[in-house]
């Protein structure tokens, strides 16, 4: 509940800041009437697990705006931070809260999603429920067989595979975060993959294996489990029963104008139509 709490607090800061000075849709309809005008590239760079998002943004985004192409870059949230800051992207994305030094930077993050962080494992695997203290056990290898979960493994016994992210991803860090560890604690034989998708198919393909990915990415190849009884769905999300939550934000640099084809796509992402996307998978936020 304190991350949800902080989450929203940060929102509330943000939300200000982009919408100062004017009201949403007369600078969305300026914007976009700008933006149509000519053609417009908007590159975006970051996080494999907002990435998602961003394609069915950029989608919808096509259809009202055929001439503003979106390019898009799934290289992880810490490449998104530090891309935002040079100006190698437009606009960058993170799936993690921004750290004071980086906002220090000069950057400006925007909230335009809330996003479970879904405990996964393998179809076949009789266990549905952990409690946060047991997902951190695992990661930080005080359990290693599953016949330590004692009930909860469900007759399930042998060695834990343990899956993580690499160093740099907002998943990891947002993960690490809120379950209290570092990288110092991670299991020294924890499995590291790059990107959502492998994450996903390397629990898909082992029995033992667990993992964690945003749960907007859950797909019918695993099964997200329910964490002290809650499962990683909009309503535990909204109600801070699901713990394990962060925001996906997207970055700007502060004191400099994005392009006009930029503000429009912002500013749209947190229209009423942007957030209707948000909400197929992932928790609006206006």
């Amino acid at each position: 509940m304190k991350k949800i709490i902080c989450i929203f607090s940060s929102l509330v800061l943000i939300t200000g800041a982009v919408f100062a000075g004017g009201g949403q849709e007369d600078r969305q309809a300026a914007t976009q009437a700008g933006s149509a005008a000519q053609p417009s590239t908007i590159s975006v760079g970051g996080s494999t697990s907002v990435t998602p998002l961003m394609e069915l943004f950029q989608t919808e985004y096509a259809r009202h705006q055929p001439n503003v192409r979106i390019t898009i870059s799934g290289t992880g949230s810490g490449d998104g931070i530090t891309g935002a800051a040079s100006g190698m992207y437009d606009i960058g994305m993170s799936s993690r809260e921004l750290r004071p030094a980086e906002i220090g930077t000069g950057l400006e993050p925007i909230v335009v999603a809330i996003d479970g962080i879904a405990i996964i494992m393998n179809n076949n695997s009789p266990i549905s429920n952990l409690s946060l203290e047991q997902v951190r056990d695992i990661y930080t290898g005080v359990i290693s067989q599953w016949e330590q979960l004692g009930n909860d493994a469900n007759g399930k016994t042998g060695g834990i595979a343990v899956i993580s992210r690499e160093p740099g991803s907002g998943t990891r860090g947002a993960f690490q975060e809120i379950l209290n560890f570092t990288d110092a604690n991670l299991a020294a034989n924890a499995v590291i993959l790059d990107g959502t998708g492998a994450i996903r198919s390397a629990v898909a393909g082992n029995p033992d294996a667990i993992g964690y990915i945003s749960s907007g990415s859950v797909n019918v190849s695993v099964k997200a489990l329910n964490v002290d009884g809650a499962a990683p769905i909009e309503a535990n999300l909204r109600n801070g029963s699901y713990r394990i939550a962060r925001p996906f934000i997207l970055i700007i640099r502060r004191g400099v104008a994005p392009t006009p084809a930029a503000r429009a796509f912002l500013d749209w992402t947190l229209s009423a139509e942007g957030q209707a996307i948000v909400n197929r998978n992932w928790v609006s936020v206006n």
